[in-house]
């Protein structure tokens, strides 16, 4: 996590804020946007989106049959990082990949570009490629709530959905499947 904050995450949130000071576009998401959809979404796949990940990552890891997974206060600090690392990367990929590529190349077209590089971009960090297929779980509904929710484009629903479903699947979820010995 600490290498992944100025590797990763610092760069994303500085080329976001930098097209918004710059352009201010409404496509980018940094709005609220109509807020009431906006938090339903997000309070609706915060829990959906963390036992979702929990789930895959018992099937998954049960086929590979490894979990890797730190101790109690590890758990909480990785929650914490992934308070940080949802709402960045849905600035990057979906307001300015997305929303950038639907102004240029139409709603479908950036959802769905937006969408394949979300997926691909996590084989970089060299994870396994059943992980990496299983981030279109969580892409694709980011992405089509990030387009289709009512209201001007806004990054809030999605990325408190995000965080819950990368807890469920990265932090503090396995580190339940562990204690609950089902790991």
């Amino acid at each position: 996590m600490r290498s992944d904050l100025p590797t990763r995450l610092l760069p994303f949130g500085v080329v976001v804020g930098i097209v918004y000071a710059i352009w201010r576009p409404g496509w980018l998401g940094v709005a609220t946007g109509d807020v009431q959809p906006q938090l339903l979404f997000g309070l609706l796949g915060l829990p959906i989106g963390f036992l979702a990940g929990v789930v895959l990552q018992l099937w998954l890891s049960r086929r590979r049959g490894a979990l890797r997974v730190g101790d109690a206060p590890d758990a909480v600090l990785q929650a914490g990082y992934y308070a940080l690392n949802g709402p960045l990367e849905e600035g990057l990929f979906r307001g300015l990949l997305q929303g950038g590529l639907a102004i240029l190349l139409g709603a479908p077209a950036g959802f769905v570009i937006a969408t394949a590089v979300y997926v691909l971009y996590h084989r970089l960090g060299g994870w396994w490629w059943p992980d990496v297929v299983a981030t279109a779980l969580l892409g694709i509904p980011l992405g089509l709530a990030f387009w289709l929710l009512p209201g001007p484009p806004s990054l809030l629903g999605v990325s408190i959905a995000h965080v819950g479903a990368t807890c469920g699947f990265l932090g503090p979820g396995p580190y339940l499947l562990r204690r609950l010995g089902l790991i």
